[in-house]
């Protein structure tokens, strides 16, 4: 009998890391121990696993040994110098940052989509973008329905997205504000607080944000088709958690509002809020600190024949970070794909 696996989770200091701790906690994912795990500024420091406290140890080449899975949140170049480190110590590791999602040897899954991608991994798994995250939950029984053939999406995106950081200044800058005082910023180019930022990551040769093009990228490969369209346009909005997007598909069956909404409210891992007459519809305030993906205000496109429009909000630091990390450790578990010492 197999004994349970070993846990660490990398960049446990940071928002996402506590977050993927208490969901460890919450999921009682089988564990004999878990291993909190930072940089050299943070070794030492505690932090909270269900009654225990843990002591944070500073990450190192060797950090890995003995360990079984590893849950990293802490960027991508931490991810590109340790998680080899840890697959030659035969951990598997769940990566939440963009430094794998890309890379053809390295599956990118959403495991209400495509669970099975896991079966051929090399030690990496790669947490997809936020944003892509809870949009492909809801494509999924749509394109199984009726075969999407374009998106247009724009995205209204919680500054947790962006870290600890922008949170605090999201509230310095409110406090200032109110207060008559000039407001300071460094963590965004401009003002965050009664604003909306239209760029989130840099801008690349094509003139999209980086976030724009890894929506359109990261989703071709959970869905695993390229052919679908996609187009993207991100805003960084001042909400503190959950992420919105306002979406519109095509696709090549006809779909009726009623139908996607059947459809979509047997789905995995999906909340259908869309009762407008009672103005019921998915809102970031009912979202934050829940699992599921909320969709709503679900209508058809008249411009177009084959057309509709709906209204998608999740927690971007569970679902959209921590939540998937651990379902995907989950299945991993589930189907015997933890190498387990």
């Amino acid at each position: 009998m197999k004994k349970n696996p070993v846990v660490a989770v990398v960049g446990a200091t940071g928002a996402v890391g506590r977050e993927m701790l208490d969901t460890l906690v919450r999921r009682n994912f089988p564990h004999s121990e878990v291993r909190a795990l930072a940089s050299s500024r943070s070794a030492g420091s505690k932090v909270e696993f269900g009654s225990k406290t843990l002591t944070v140890q500073e990450l190192t080449e060797d950090s890995f040994v003995g360990v079984d899975l590893a849950l990293f949140s802490a960027g991508g170049s931490t991810s590109e110098k340790f998680a080899p480190c840890a697959v030659k110590s035969g951990c598997v590791v769940v990566d939440n940052s963009s430094a794998w999602r890309m890379d053809p040897a390295v599956p990118l899954v959403v495991p209400e989509v495509n669970p099975d991608d896991l079966s051929w991994h090399k030690g990496i798994i790669a947490n997809p973008n936020c944003s892509t995250i809870q949009m492909v939950v809801a494509l999924k029984p749509i394109h199984d329905a009726a075969r999407i053939k374009r998106v247009v999406v724009s995205t209204y995106q919680a500054v947790s997205g962006t870290g600890q950081k922008a949170i605090v200044e999201l509230e310095n800058q409110v406090r200032q504000l109110f207060n008559g005082q000039e407001s300071t910023n460094s963590v965004y180019p401009h003002r965050i607080a009664f604003n909306c930022l239209p760029q989130i990551d840099v801008f690349l040769d094509n003139e999209y944000t980086k976030e724009e093009m890894k929506m359109v990228l990261e989703t071709k490969k959970i869905m695993g088709d390229d052919s679908i369209r996609l187009t993207a346009t991100t805003v960084r909005v001042p909400v503190f958690y959950g992420h919105s997007e306002s979406v519109n598909i095509e696709t090549e069956k006809k779909l009726t509002s009623k139908e996607a909404r059947a459809i979509l409210s047997q789905a995995p891992g999906v909340r259908v809020l869309d009762n407008p007459g009672e103005k019921i519809y998915p809102m970031p305030i009912l979202a934050a600190g829940e699992d599921e993906t909320f969709v709503g205000r679900i209508r058809e496109d008249e411009s177009i024949e084959n057309g509709l429009n709906m209204f998608i909000v999740a927690d971007n630091i569970r679902k959209g970070a921590a939540l998937n990390a651990v379902q995907i450790a989950e299945v991993l578990l589930e189907r015997g794909l933890l190498r387990i010492a």
